[in-house]
């Protein structure tokens, strides 16, 4: 048995979220003793407040969903997240300068991020949103996040075409160097997915289900003890 909530990232990035859906996101995460909490910017206080004194990070997000900010904007908000008390950033890359082919500013987005690491401390997750990139870009980029340092690469926004696949994993493990964490989100809504990406070494899963998946584990794992 595993500690299922250890994994999870619980989510909830919907723009029609209110201080209720946040109070109750939070406090969920601190009763099961998850991951972190991922919440848009403006809620970064009400959160921070909410989990102080436990052991859940505070994550937010940069640049999302479409990435498509700019430098300045992406790294400007990233300096407000970290003043505001965020733990982690999970920051979306520039979609469309890979489209170009562009990957010079896809890095220096990653690198300017990561460089405030030198006064602060936090988690860096770069979201490559799978759905939208071929299998050479997501290598390449793969590649890129490799030696910038990035403490994770996250598959998805959860706001694409689709969520994380298996697929998308097996490619990230061929490639991705042994320090690269990874976080699977996006559509991981049933705990026989949840489980298939743990199963192939995923290291956090952000979903909107966080509850309900760490119920159902609880439950597989008593009927298993009882079935003969």
């Amino acid at each position: 048995m595993i500690n299922l909530a250890s994994f999870l990232d619980s989510t909830n990035l919907k723009p029609e979220a209110n201080e209720d859906d946040i109070h109750c996101l939070c406090m969920e995460a601190v009763r099961y003793e998850m991951a972190a909490v991922c919440i848009n910017p403006y809620r970064l206080a009400l959160a921070g407040k909410l989990l102080a004194d436990s052991k859940v990070k505070l994550c937010t997000v940069i640049g999302f969903p479409l990435g498509a900010d700019g430098l300045k904007y992406k790294i400007y908000s990233a300096s407000m997240a970290l003043d505001n008390g965020a733990d982690e950033l999970d920051l979306v890359i520039n979609i469309g300068a890979v489209k170009d082919r562009n990957y010079k500013i896809a890095g220096n987005e990653i690198d300017s991020m990561l460089a405030l690491k030198s006064k602060r401390d936090f988690i860096a997750k770069i979201i490559v949103e799978t759905a939208l990139l071929t299998e050479a870009e997501l290598i390449t980029l793969i590649g890129l996040i490799n030696d910038s340092g990035a403490d994770f690469i996250k598959t998805s926004t959860g706001f694409s075409s689709r969520g994380v696949s298996l697929g998308d994993i097996n490619i990230i493990n061929a490639y991705k160097s042994k320090h690269l964490q990874v976080k699977a989100s996006g559509g991981i809504k049933s705990l026989a997915l949840a489980m298939e990406l743990l199963d192939l070494g995923v290291n956090r899963l952000g979903t909107s289900s966080a509850t309900r998946l760490i119920n159902e584990y609880k439950e597989s794992q008593c009927t298993s003890r009882v079935d003969p």
